[in-house]
């Protein structure tokens, strides 16, 4: 029970991380896609440091090796079809698989209504999987299929350039402080009404 109870664990706390972030309200994803709000971004890619992170150093303590490490093939047509698809979908219904579970969990109908579909789609995919599936395993990938190996580079590498992007779109799309204020001393309440939540 190993495995089932540290995905529940895991699923646990990583929901409670979306809740929190606000990625209840599909409002959120959409304004990602619109490049308005950058949390969806954030949020996310502060995730995959993080694991990316913790792999590493797993590694370079030898608590952990690739070979422990499923590295599925990258399939361009399938990677093609299924970003169109799963995008088209985020951009639509305002929410990814994770996202609409902890939306309606929370209350919100509109994260039902998206999770059923995604069982509908689901059902309708594997029922005609057999006739594509020829199409999901054409054109593979390179044999070298982490991207520290495809560039020949040890992975720190990898991570450093992960972290200057990171921190180079943190810069560049953060929130402005309204002038004459600083973070610490900026009232909630401004002016002729004017609430702080209107400069975010």
């Amino acid at each position: 029970m190993t495995g089932p109870v540290s995905g529940l664990v895991c699923g646990g706390i990583f929901g409670f991380a979306l809740e929190r972030a606000g990625f209840a309200s599909g409002c959120k994803l959409t304004a990602q896609l619109r490049f308005t709000d950058w949390a969806v971004f954030k949020v996310m890619f502060t995730a995959i440091l993080v694991a990316a992170t913790g792999i590493w150093l797993l590694q370079v303590l030898g608590l952990l090796s690739k070979e422990d490490i499923f590295i599925p093939t990258t399939y361009f047509w399938a990677t093609l079809l299924g970003g169109v698809g799963v995008g088209a979908g985020m951009a639509i219904g305002g929410y990814c698989p994770g996202t609409s579970v902890v939306s309606f969990m929370s209350g919100r109908l509109d994260g039902l209504v998206f999770f059923l579909g995604i069982l509908v789609g689901t059902a309708a995919f594997a029922g005609v999987y057999t006739w594509i599936e020829p199409l999901m395993h054409a054109l593979p990938g390179p044999e070298a299929q982490t991207v520290s190996e495809l560039l020949g580079v040890p992975d720190w590498i990898v991570l450093v350039a992960l972290g200057v992007v990171f921190g180079a779109v943190a810069w560049f799309t953060r929130t402005p402080v309204p002038t004459g204020t600083t973070p610490s001393n900026a009232s909630p309440t401004l002016a002729h009404g004017t609430t702080a939540r209107s400069f975010q």
